[in-house]
């Protein structure tokens, strides 16, 4: 599942941020801040992207660089998000 989440954040970080730039070595662990892919206008654009993807509604106090600095935690809050919501419909 992880790698759905971020082949599909991948997809959406490229067309937004890097205009289609494919040519971008954009690896997981890499930080979307301090290589100048995202600013804080762009964390919230992300937020509205993942909460809408991906079903899950984010606090404020998740809209930390922990959760969202590189695609590598984008996909561990929201694997970790949606294994919650999942756990308490069941």
């Amino acid at each position: 599942m992880t790698n759905n989440i971020k082949d599909s954040v991948r997809a959406f970080i490229v067309e937004n941020f890097l205009f289609g730039d494919t040519s971008f070595a954009l690896e997981g662990d890499a930080s979307l801040i301090e290589n100048d892919i995202i600013d804080s206008t762009g964390v919230l654009e992300l937020v509205a992207f993942i909460e809408e993807q991906f079903g899950v509604t984010m606090a404020d106090a998740d809209i930390v660089p922990a959760n969202l600095d590189s695609l590598d935690r984008i996909a561990a809050f929201v694997s970790a998000r949606v294994g919650a919501k999942a756990s308490q419909s069941a």
